[in-house]
């Protein structure tokens, strides 16, 4: 048993992506095991203007510690608790007071463990400053009780945080390390660039394909990080494949759950979906000057703008083959509402959607297939997508797409409804992957009773084949087959199944939502921690060797 444990992570009371719910939903079944010596690490980017949203500054049992932190001068912290179930202690820290350390940090990471600092751009001198300092917090607080026999494990996600374990494992030994690396950086820029991972991946040699691809600090610093810790792990098997060609170590596989506590139950769900789809539909007919009746179909992807990666582009053209398939029968007349839920560079609501939502008032407005104003409409891939394979969404149109390019969280401006409120409201959800190492996305929507659609490139597809077979009628998510080659196949096998739930009967569509549900309750975190425990105690043992 640890005694304590950090966690850190760019994504603690900052919510950015996936790794936000990994944590966030995690973080009540951890509290419930090692209360306040739990403590959670994320960076203080918020101001008196701008606070967090999910961090609530309180007394805490680090108060004693807060008020004698040693640490750099102008490095502040401020401690209270992370606004989720469980509400653990979170600390965070800033770190532009470390930035006169830069250059001595990278000697001594070279020097160390050849971490190739001289590379650098973007992104990389911002996460390496906020990792050394979450570095300096865990080195004070450990100082700080003063027990040498204390279990300590420190568990660093990403190789954003990187640098900070590798200052742990040089400057504290004593303290037990674990790496997890949601997804490698040299496999996303692979798939980034284009370039098929999955049929040539045993001919990747992750450093050379950092130098070709210009990767060298990030690669270096991940792969570093990854060998150096106690115990290394991933979130999936798709992924663990990945990290032993490309890192060249075979992580534990701790693969992510969902907190069913983030899911109203009955009535109450009931009425979210009532108010999600009204508000889905109000939003429709208002911007396409359509009335969409109550039955009619609602679909939507969301997730990070990777076109390719997320399978967008797989998505939109397959509501293509839809609409085609649709058009051609003229015995169904139930209309489909397919949305786009991936933030941009989104400039502003539209003041002439938000106008006839106020009003009430149903007309077609002039360019009637995206709810917000872009910044860059002439390179925005999604919406070029939606006008090149002809959506105008006329009148007579059976199904109707929409980008939706902001972050639902409550207060965007249209539909003032957080992502959560909303996704009660679908009839399908859909993520056609080709590289996502987990798949929140779909168990989010599975959780909340929504019928999914998803590959087996896709780590969470992949678990659901393993555990459950392809019945997607009795577990209520269809896991399709992707490769490197198959897209097209894909496109149509997506069409399909959503042509699939359009004709469903209400009786069988009630089973294939109640399977959802169940699926997710068996991918939730009572379930899944037993693999942390597994990484911790391996963490412990190795670390208590290395000081014996």
């Amino acid at each position: 048993m640890l005694d304590l444990l950090f966690e850190t992570s760019w994504e603690v009371c900052n919510k950015v992506g996936g790794i936000y719910a990994v944590l966030s939903t995690k973080a009540r079944t951890l509290q419930q095991r090692y209360k306040d010596n739990l403590i959670f690490i994320g960076p203080d980017l918020w101001s008196p203007e701008h606070p967090s949203p999910s961090f609530v500054e309180t007394r805490t049992p680090l108060e004693r510690w807060r008020r004698q932190a040693e640490l750099p001068d102008g490095m502040r912290v401020r401690v209270g608790r992370w606004d989720v179930p469980g509400k653990p202690v979170a600390v965070l820290v800033t770190f532009d007071a470390l930035y006169p350390y830069k250059d001595a940090l990278y000697t001594d990471m070279w020097n160390r463990y050849r971490v190739d600092s001289l590379h650098a751009y973007g992104d990389y001198d911002e996460s390496c400053m906020f990792a050394y300092a979450a570095a300096l917090v865990i080195e004070s607080i450990v100082k700080w009780k003063n027990n040498p026999a204390l279990r300590v494990v420190a568990h660093f996600d990403e190789w954003t945080t990187g640098m900070g374990l590798l200052h742990v494992n040089a400057h504290m030994p004593g303290v037990a390390t674990v790496f997890t690396t949601h997804a490698t950086s040299i496999g996303r820029s692979i798939c980034g660039n284009g370039k098929p991972l999955y049929d040539y991946m045993p001919g990747y040699f992750g450093d050379q394909m950092a130098a070709e691809l210009n990767m060298q600090s990030k690669h270096s610093l991940e792969k570093a990080a990854a060998h150096v810790a106690d115990a290394f792990t991933t979130v999936s098997d798709v992924t663990a494949r990945e990290c032993r060609q490309l890192l060249e170590r075979y992580p534990l596989v701790t693969p992510n759950a969902f907190e069913q506590d983030f899911v109203p139950k009955g009535v109450k769900l009931s009425r979210q979906r009532t108010a999600a789809r009204r508000r889905m539909l109000d939003v429709a007919s208002a911007l396409t000057g359509q009335f969409f009746p109550d039955d009619t179909m609602i679909v939507a992807t969301s997730g990070r703008l990777e076109m390719r990666n997320k399978g967008i582009d797989v998505y939109l053209d397959a509501l293509s083959s839809l609409r085609d398939s649709l058009s051609q029968i003229t015995t169904l007349s139930r209309k489909v509402v397919a949305l786009v839920l991936v933030p941009a560079w989104m400039k502003s609501p539209r003041t002439d959607l938000a106008d006839s939502l106020a009003s009430g008032t149903v007309h077609r407005l002039f360019n009637p297939v995206i709810t917000h104003n872009l910044n860059n409409p002439d390179s925005d891939p999604v919406y070029n997508r939606i006008n090149a394979l002809g959506f105008h969404n006329e009148l007579q149109d059976k199904a109707t797409v929409i980008d939706v390019p902001c972050y639902l969280n409550g207060n965007d401006g249209i539909f003032n409804m957080a992502y959560y409120d909303l996704l009660p409201g679908l009839d399908a959800a859909v993520f056609p992957s080709y590289y996502e190492p987990w798949g929140y996305t779909p168990l989010e929507s599975a959780a909340f009773g929504v019928p999914t659609i998803t590959t087996d490139l896709a780590g969470f597809g992949q678990w659901v084949l393993d555990k459950m077979g392809d019945d997607s009628d009795a577990c209520g998510v269809k896991v399709l087959h992707r490769t490197d080659g198959n897209y097209h196949d894909t496109v149509q096998a997506v069409a399909l199944s959503l042509m699939n739930l359009y004709v469903m009967g209400d009786k069988t569509m009630r089973q294939v939502r109640q399977g959802a549900r169940s699926t997710a309750r068996q991918a939730s975190w009572d379930n899944f921690i037993q693999y942390y425990d597994q990484a911790y105690a391996q963490a412990l043992e190795l670390a208590e060797r290395r000081n014996q």
